[in-house]
């Protein structure tokens, strides 16, 4: 009986997660590092003001030195957090040392809920997104639940507004991802030793 593509992508989810976790304390440290690297020499990076990041769970690529390269750098950092009322939805908060961090239903740390922090996406210049794994086209499967999908399909449809960038670690890459109608490509990828470009 043929495999569901919905089965493929979450056995790769399994997979793929399990590799990420698996990297030794000095692996993450030097991935970390040399993601810096190519963070502050990313053209998007530099060209934008506000940029949107997220703290790392999971084993993911940590994320702490490009938010504080950001800060360094006179750049407004938002993190995401879930919309109280739009299921299935981001919003965005400003996010600096004075942050207040609470976990939300998943047990990430999201910056509390104040109306006055929130910024609307379309005036983001940049949003790192995370990703369980991505393929030599520049499609990226998520966790599952499709925020960033959501998020991001304005900025496919009209190629304005805030701009996609990938970040992961080397051994997230994989040859083809068993994609779906909703999946949005992304334009860039940064990994420890290579910045992915595609034309989307």
């Amino acid at each position: 009986m043929p495999v569901s593509t919905s089965d493929q992508r979450q056995a790769l989810r399994k997979h793929i997660r399990h590799q990420r976790r698996s990297l030794s304390e000095q692996d993450q440290q030097y991935a970390a590092a040399q993601l810096l690297m190519r963070f502050q020499q990313s053209d998007s990076v530099s060209q934008a003001k506000h940029i949107a990041l997220y703290l790392s769970v999971d084993g993911e690529i940590d994320t702490t030195p490009l938010i504080e390269h950001c800060w360094i750098t006179g750049k407004s950092v938002y993190l995401p957090v879930l919309h109280p009322f739009s299921a299935g939805h981001l919003l965005f908060l400003h996010y600096h040392q004075q942050s207040i961090l609470l976990p939300n239903r998943y047990g990430i740390l999201e910056p509390k809920l104040d109306v006055r922090d929130v910024l609307p996406v379309d005036k983001l210049d940049l949003i790192c997104t995370p990703l369980v794994a991505f393929d030599q086209t520049g499609q990226r499967l998520g966790m599952g639940g499709g925020y960033y999908d959501r998020t991001l399909a304005p900025w496919y449809e009209t190629q304005q507004g805030a701009k996609p960038l990938g970040v992961a670690h080397d051994c997230q890459q994989v040859d083809a991802l068993p994609i779906e109608a909703w999946d949005v490509p992304l334009p860039e990828i940064l990994t420890p030793s290579r910045h992915w470009h595609w034309s989307v």
